[in-house]
């Protein structure tokens, strides 16, 4: 089901608030944000939302606002005096090779990703053979001069005449298809425009893709996203002229995607947005007049196809199995009386993904939020097991049509590891790893480590280190978390965390509930109404490293993206007391609105809406960090993140919340915002932008941690 390689300064209205900016004494004057009088009601519970003209982001009002806290925040960042150190040091430690792992194709070639160092995007390339000579296939930094556009994926024909791939500009959410010739590597005529959340999925001399109608001009970063289609291209012919095949009206806030097996005549439905899992339908394409087959008709299970061979259907699901179990059933009447059990769940571990390699199947599991894979045949009999030593994540190349096996190794300490599995004597062989310049990985450690939640309830934790670092109570100390839409926190590596790291500081990563390490339970208990179970196990995480003589309150950062925005918002409102560094990243900082902005309502299964009931209403006004700012009680220093092509969490969130900050009284500490300009929430970010962002993070984190940074 996978393609094959894997956002003029305008200061008349301002407010003066007096500050003792970390390192230096002086005085912030923030932009006063444009203001209404908005008042809400949930169900006799009266909200305020004064600064619901943000919401507006191509308004007079809030682009000079906007511009006013850039002007804000730039002069802040450059007057701290090792910035342009911290950058240079961090590009540094981007200057090494990233290489993905090699893919056996459809037209008997391999392609793999290759940066060189500070490239902005990874280039694809190909050779006849491995170790070969390899040549551009496709360059995206050519496809803008910024290195904005992204490249999102491919996926080649299955004759192997035609390669689609899809990009994404300035990091927003909208896709765009294009068609190359894959033997010449010539562009073709075809373009694919609004397009969303979607691949090429070949079939015959066309494709299948999911897109909704044109947004209206202004709005396309912000307009809620309603009927998602799918139409079906032939190559050669425009848009205009594509097929609809499938939409439901009845159903405008439903995602609806495409999966065709590689040269199949089975098209597969599967319909999400409404709830944890997908709706699952199947048609036989030889008979485009044949009544859809039935797997799953609602969205509250979760069933992921694998693959299908033979007429059957490989899937994993946690149908009373909560860590997954993988089944198969027959295509054509695959109604859950018709489906078997391959291999059972695991009560130790979480079955997370399978893939096939001629005549094997690679499971792989996560334990503890490590993987390790086991080698299974066809009849579900373990052969062995892929061994990994230390806490690390695994991806594989691999494909039914070959006995190829390629996989990857990643750690908190290692960027890339690839190995060459053979399927006959089970053994592994080391072919080409990664090196870090300046970096030297026998230097830190990674420890696992249990702490208690505020129920009780036993959370896992990460924490890389320096081998030398005394754990006094003094050491700069980074608490990351997510905890959300049964995604899980699994060991990775990030250069820019090696400036951290050498300075002796301490970086710790909690898997809280509401992710997918421990299955769909813990997932579960991190949802809805007990969401607050999430923050509670990030504040327990924090108590823990302080205890545990790790940091102190005057030393520990918090950080999280995203649903991790959120997360960190939301702990501050909690405990302010707690942290002394604060860096939500394109955070959901308005709980009670999130749902109305391009794709927000598809977090409902995750997060409730206002409308669902008045217990769900007065729980997210109770959390919804923009509504729960304690004005008259001492905030740490705060480093707010957006983009203005951030479609996926509108920058209206951060917006928001950094205009009630700012506007509160919390104390000394600066209360910034970063809105960075021709980027979105975070995928596809040119190596440009993310040294620049990383660059201001950190120096933001060094200066209010009354800190200098070593950068030789």
């Amino acid at each position: 089901m996978k393609s094959f390689l894997t956002l003029s300064a305008a200061m008349s209205l301002t407010l003066t608030v007096a500050l003792s900016t970390g390192c230096n004494s002086g005085k912030i004057t923030y932009p006063s944000a444009p203001t209404s009088d908005t008042i809400d009601n949930y169900f006799g519970i009266e909200v305020p939302d004064p600064y619901r003209p943000l919401e507006n982001d191509t308004s007079a009002e809030t682009l000079a606002w906007v511009e006013a806290e850039r002007e804000v925040t730039n002069g802040y960042l450059s007057k701290i005096p090792y910035r342009d150190n911290l950058r240079k040091r961090i590009a540094s430690f981007q200057n090494f090779v990233k290489r993905g792992l090699p893919s056996k194709e459809n037209d008997g070639k391999y392609y793999f990703y290759e940066n060189s160092g500070l490239e902005n995007q990874s280039i694809l390339y190909r050779t006849d053979s491995l170790g070969g000579e390899a040549e551009v296939f496709l360059n995206p930094n050519k496809l803008s001069d910024d290195g904005t556009v992204a490249l999102t994926g491919v996926s080649m024909s299955p004759d192997g005449k035609y390669t689609a791939y899809t990009i994404s500009r300035s990091g927003s959410d909208w896709t765009e298809i294009y068609v190359l010739d894959t033997a010449t590597g010539k562009q073709l005529d075809d373009h694919i425009e609004w397009a969303k959340f979607t691949g090429a999925e070949w079939y015959g001399d066309g494709f299948f893709y999911s897109a909704y109608d044109k947004p209206v001009d202004g709005k396309e970063f912000s307009n809620a996203n309603e009927n998602h289609r799918i139409y079906y291209h032939k190559i050669g012919t425009p848009q205009s002229e594509d097929t609809l095949f499938f939409t439901d009206p009845e159903h405008p806030l439903h995602f609806h995607s495409a999966y065709v097996p590689h040269g199949g005549h089975y098209f597969f439905l599967m319909g999400s947005g409404n709830g944890f899992g997908s709706s699952i339908k199947i048609k036989d394409l030889r008979n485009p007049a044949s009544e859809w087959i039935v797997m799953e008709p609602t969205q509250d299970v979760i069933i992921n196809i694998q693959d299908v061979r033979d007429d059957k259907i490989y899937f994993t699901t946690s149908i009373d199995a909560p860590k997954y179990r993988l089944m198969v059933a027959p295509v054509k009447n695959p109604s859950r009386k018709n489906w078997k059990e391959l291999i059972p769940e695991n009560e130790n571990a979480v079955l997370t993904n399978v893939n096939f390699a001629a005549d094997k199947m690679l499971v792989t599991y996560s334990q503890d939020a490590s993987d390790h894979v086991v080698v299974f045949d066809l009849n579900g009999v373990r052969l062995g097991e892929l061994a990994l030593e230390g806490p690390g994540s695994i991806s594989i190349s691999s494909d039914s049509r070959h006995d190829e096996v390629y996989y990857n190794v990643m750690s908190y300490l290692s960027p890339w590891r690839h190995y060459k599995f053979d399927l006959a004597t089970g053994e592994s062989t080391l072919f080409e790893q990664a090196e870090v310049n300046g970096f030297n990985p026998d230097d830190y450690i990674t420890e696992e480590v249990f702490y208690p939640s505020a129920d009780g309830t036993m959370v896992h934790m990460f924490i890389t280190r320096k081998k030398d670092v005394e754990l006094d109570g003094t050491n700069p100390t980074s608490l990351y978390g997510y905890g959300g839409f049964n995604i899980a926190l699994t060991p990775r590596f990030s250069p820019n965390r090696l400036l951290w790291l050498e300075n002796g500081g301490i970086y710790a990563e909690a898997n809280l509930r509401g992710g997918s390490e421990y299955g769909d339970q813990w997932h579960e208990a991190g949802t809805k109404m007990n969401k607050l179970n999430v923050f509670n196990d990030f504040i327990a995480a924090a108590e823990y490293l302080i205890e545990k003589g790790y940091t102190n309150a005057d030393k520990l950062v918090i950080e999280g993206g995203s649903n991790g925005g959120l997360l960190v918002a939301a702990c501050v409102n909690m405990r302010p007391d707690l942290f002394a560094v604060a860096i939500p990243q394109v955070g959901v900082q308005d709980m009670l609105r999130y749902h109305l902005f391009t794709i927000g309502w598809n977090w409902a299964s995750d997060y409730g809406t206002t409308a669902d009931s008045p217990e769900m209403a007065k729980y997210l006004i109770d959390y919804s960090p923009v509504h729960n700012i304690q004005s008259g009680v001492e905030y740490p220093a705060i480093l707010v993140t957006t983009a203005d092509h951030d479609d996926r969490v509108v920058p209206a969130h951060s917006f928001k919340y950094a205009a009630a900050l700012q506007a509160a009284d919390t104390g000394d500490a600066p209360k910034l915002i970063r809105i960075d300009s021709n980027a979105g929430h975070g995928g596809g970010k040119p190596i440009a932008k993310v040294i620049d962002e990383y660059t201001d993070i950190y120096s933001f984190i060094f200066k209010n941690l009354n800190l200098t940074p070593i950068t030789d």
